[in-house]
């Protein structure tokens, strides 16, 4: 028994184990497990702001995959991307040779996409809410499942009808390295490493600034195992 638990303290150990910080993670290394702060004007990083409401919320990810499954889409260029993904709203974000573009019928079931849960809705109106981003209604959640070696690289949100509403997204399970860079690609970035129930809320000028995470490193979570899952609440229309 006590080599079993050792096993899983050096499984947790694992996943809060992140290379050497950036000098903005240095300067802000007083930041506690809930503090919010902004990383880039109008973009800011909530941390711990989902990890009570974690459970529920895979909860609802699973019944969400039951009806529209997890799928590894292409790009416009005929590359594969590295994570699964998937949606609910009355839109969903797709990727294919044709290009990105938000559809109501799913691809893959040839159905509409599943409904958003009210939790879903009022959790994302929240978090924006903290950031200062009020009335923030969404109708599109993307759902990405980051597996080891899985990675997002560097780009805008902006297949968007207004960009004055705002990205929320919410990190579960391992952790990765965020990155953020300006309003053109290239040039210097900020990086700092996401956690279990983090959320980074993109408005004002930070509304269309590219942005990506790294490569997701093994480990295991108790909530999602050997993954991360992202889930990106957007208003399309």
């Amino acid at each position: 028994m006590a080599q079993v638990v050792m096993t899983l303290v050096g499984a947790l150990r694992h996943v809060r184990m992140v290379p050497k910080m950036s000098d903005f993670e240095n300067r802000n290394e007083h930041i506690s497990s809930s503090d919010e702060f902004e990383i880039a004007q109008g973009a800011f990083v909530i941390r711990n702001c989902a990890t009570e409401h974690a459970p529920l919320l895979l909860t609802l990810v699973d019944s969400i995959v039951q009806l529209a499954p997890l799928r590894h889409v292409v790009t416009p260029g005929g590359k594969a991307m590295s994570v699964e993904m998937t949606n609910c709203g009355t839109f969903g974000w797709v990727s294919d040779r044709q290009g990105y573009r938000y559809e109501k019928i799913d691809p893959t079931t040839g159905k509409p996409w599943p409904s958003m849960p009210s939790e879903f809705v009022d959790f994302a109106a929240r978090a924006a809410s903290k950031a200062g981003y009020s009335g923030f209604s969404p109708d599109v959640c993307l759902i990405n499942r980051y597996a080891p070696g899985a990675s997002m690289g560097m780009h805008q949100d902006r297949d968007e009808c207004d960009f004055r509403q705002p990205i929320v997204s919410v990190s579960l399970g391992l952790s990765i390295r965020f990155r953020m860079g300006g309003r053109h690609r290239g040039g210097k970035t900020t990086s700092v490493m996401l956690h279990h129930g983090d959320v980074v809320v993109l408005g004002g000028s930070s509304r269309l600034a590219f942005h990506g995470v790294g490569v997701l490193q093994d480990g295991f979570h108790p909530l999602t195992g050997h993954s991360r899952f992202n889930l990106t609440f957007r208003r399309a229309f």
